[in-house]
């Protein structure tokens, strides 16, 4: 009989509610509290910076202390989301391997990258549960990645308060 040596589960979390429920389900229902070979690779994606000249349209200067501010905050909220979420991993089992990697660049293109090249197993994602308008201007994240990678994915929907799954 092979030896079993854990599958590479890959969460993506972001500073949503969705993304922390996606990763709470995928604790009480995918992983074994105990002596689990597992290991939970949580990804936050960092949006890049908008590139702007030195003016723009309105006339503002964006110094480079602004920039490196902007900078600062998005580090500030990858690590909060990061903390969030081992905290999460860590209340559930001490026992739980668990990995981090932030990456810069569009979320649809980092999370499908980063699957790929560490050939994880599955793929764990939250979904904000759009309806078809706002998934047309906004795209989404969660349908790009079922999409275009090569192992399984397992989207997440948050219930809505008063459903019955809700309870």
């Amino acid at each position: 009989m092979a030896e079993n040596k854990g599958r590479k589960i890959l969460v993506a979390v972001d500073e949503g509610e969705e993304s922390a429920y996606a990763l709470s389900w995928c604790l009480n229902n995918f992983i074994s509290p105990r002596n689990s070979k597992d290991t939970l690779i949580l990804l936050f994606a960092k949006k890049p910076l908008a590139v702007y000249s030195a003016m723009d349209s309105t006339g503002y200067i964006f110094s480079s202390s602004i920039i490196a501010s902007m900078e600062r905050y998005g580090n500030e909220v990858a690590d909060r989301v990061m903390e969030k979420a081992i905290r999460m991993c860590k209340e559930f089992s001490d026992e739980v391997k668990v990995e981090t990697m932030v990456e810069n660049g569009d979320p649809r293109d980092v999370i499908c990258e980063v699957a790929e090249r560490l050939m994880v197993d599955i793929l764990v994602m939250g979904s904000h549960g759009y309806g078809l308008i706002k998934r047309a201007f906004l795209g989404s994240v969660s349908n790009h990645c079922a999409q275009n990678v090569t192992c399984p994915v397992l989207i997440v929907k948050k219930p809505k308060p008063g459903d019955a799954a809700a309870h």
